[in-house]
Formats: C-alpha cells, structure tokens, sequence
C-alpha cells in the first residue's frame, strides 16, 4: 500500500515522503495512529494544503520531547525480582514494567515509547531506548536485581552473576576440604594401618614354624 507519511517513522522516511508499506502494516498501525494517509489523489490534495501546520504541529511537540528528555535520559530504575542461581529471571521484564518503574521514578512515558527489543530474562543491567517523539530518542538503564544491596553493586559495575558463580564455586572447594573429608580420610588410613598389622603378624608366625 502507498502511504504519506504525517511524521517521521523510522526506517521508512519523514513528514510528507510516499512510501510503500505492507497492508497489514499500514492498516494495523500506521493509519489508525494516524502517522499516514492513504497516497490517493484527495489525501495528496489534503495534506499539502496542511502541510505548513502539520510541520508546525510536529515542531512544536518535538521541543516539547526535547525539554522533557533532560529529566530522562541516562536514568537508571531498579526492579527487583527472583532469579535462579545462575541469574535466569523466573519470569521476565516487560514494557510495562519499566512504564511502571519509570512512572514510579517521575518519568512519565507510554508504553508505545519504550523500545524493548526483546523482554530482558536475565540479571544485570540492560540499556533501553525511549522514544519520546518520532525524532527524539533517549536511553535508560533497567537494573535488574534480587535485592537493592545487588542492584547498588551492579551499579558500581560489580557482576553479580560471575560473582554468584564465583561464590558457588568457593563452597564446593570449602566442602571438599571440610573436617568430615578429612575425618573419612584418616578412618580410610587407619584401616589401611589395621591390614598392615595383620599381615605382619602372619609372617613372623609363618617364620617361627619354619624355625621349629
């Protein structure tokens, strides 16, 4: 289908460009947000005689994007959630959670503004893209962590997952050097002792009957 565009859309063109779209695209999301008109000869006719006003309409809430982009960007929000021992999130992060957390902080946005490109399922801390207008975009940082202790830590660029692993890997060298371990290891030699004894014993009998 053949549209004209009303404002900026990324990857197809700016205010007043005819591109071609897929029908489903056009008809499921471009026209109904009005972001585009069909390309037919009244449409044409309609938007070049508001032109002038549509740029100027875009002009204006574009600054308005602008001024409120100061108080956004670079924040970093905090959600925390369960994980597994090797940071897999029961669950995931949503775009609604971070409008939720956003909102929280005092950063209005709508959820047709977060660019998520896929839900984030793990810990850590994970750049998001907020777009506040068709041609003002900001980034955030979404802190994923099981506690605020390790959400601060991860802010400090500390890898909570390499260091679980790492505190992991430190039990299981403490336990196989426990005193257990090594009471096991002294019961096996006592044994060993035991054998040893027995046999010795054996012999020197074996040698008195040969004297005899």
């Amino acid at each position: 289908m053949d549209i004209i565009l009303l404002e900026r859309v990324e990857k197809l063109g700016s205010i007043g460009d005819i591109v071609t779209v897929k029908n489903g695209y056009a008809r499921n999301f471009l026209l109904p947000n009005k972001k585009a008109l069909r390309a037919n000869e009244a449409n044409k006719k309609v938007f070049e005689a508001n032109r002038q006003q549509i740029e100027a309409d875009n002009e204006a809430k574009r600054k308005e994007a602008e001024a409120a982009s100061g108080s956004i960007e670079g924040k970093q929000i905090v959600l925390i959630r369960a994980s597994s021992a090797s940071g897999q999130l029961y669950g995931s992060v949503s775009v609604r959670d971070i409008v939720e957390a956003l909102s929280a902080d005092g950063a209005h946005v709508e959820k047709s503004m977060v660019i998520l490109e896929k839900p984030i399922k793990t810990l850590g801390v994970f750049d998001v893209r907020i777009r506040l207008h068709p041609e003002v975009n900001v980034t955030i940082q979404a802190n994923v962590a099981r506690s605020d202790d390790e959400a601060d830590m991860q802010k400090d660029g500390v890898d909570v997952i390499a260091q679980m692993f790492e505190e992991e890997q430190a039990e299981l060298a403490a336990a196989a050097l426990s005193p257990e371990s090594e009471d096991e290891g002294e019961d096996t030699d006592g044994t060993a002792d035991e054998a040893d004894a027995e046999v010795s014993e054996t012999t020197e009998q074996d040698d008195s009957e040969t004297k005899e």
